[in-house]
């Protein structure tokens, strides 16, 4: 992906993520660091293809290496708490161990049909992995 594609994909993503903050304004979130031991909770993290390009610019940007995951945990969960917090994905925006399921549910199939329109409108490759797949297939 060229430099300015990139750029506006990582400025659509931005802001979405944006939406989704005043959309969760009300959320309790403690920001524990508890949803990062996914397998605690009974569920896996899905990202999207657009949030992967944007989460990678950031680490790049920040000089921060990117991981592999080895197990049920988020490989930038340190000492209890998340180290990318500010490049997180749409799936951990969302997710609140004290939030409404419901809610939660309706956010992520809104986030991920805007990720599909980023796909769309740069007719580029649209995919939804869980993100040990993901993390580990770069």
């Amino acid at each position: 992906m060229n430099d300015l594609r990139l750029k506006d994909v990582v400025g659509l993503v931005e802001e979405i993520y944006r939406q989704l903050t005043l959309k969760l304004e009300r959320q309790n979130c403690k920001a524990c660091g508890k949803c990062c031991d996914f397998e605690s909770f009974g569920h896996r993290l899905y990202i999207t293809s657009p949030e992967l390009i944007y989460f990678r610019s950031k680490l790049k940007e920040n000089d921060v290496p990117l991981l592999e995951m080895a197990g049920s945990v988020c490989p930038y969960r340190v000492e209890g708490k998340c180290s990318v917090y500010p490049w997180r994905f749409a799936g951990c925006r969302i997710f609140q161990c004290c939030g409404a399921k419901q809610a939660q549910g309706r956010l992520s199939e809104w986030a991920v049909e805007q990720m599909k329109a980023i796909c769309r409108r740069f007719d580029a490759e649209y995919y939804y992995r869980d993100l040990l797949s993901a993390l580990n297939g770069l």
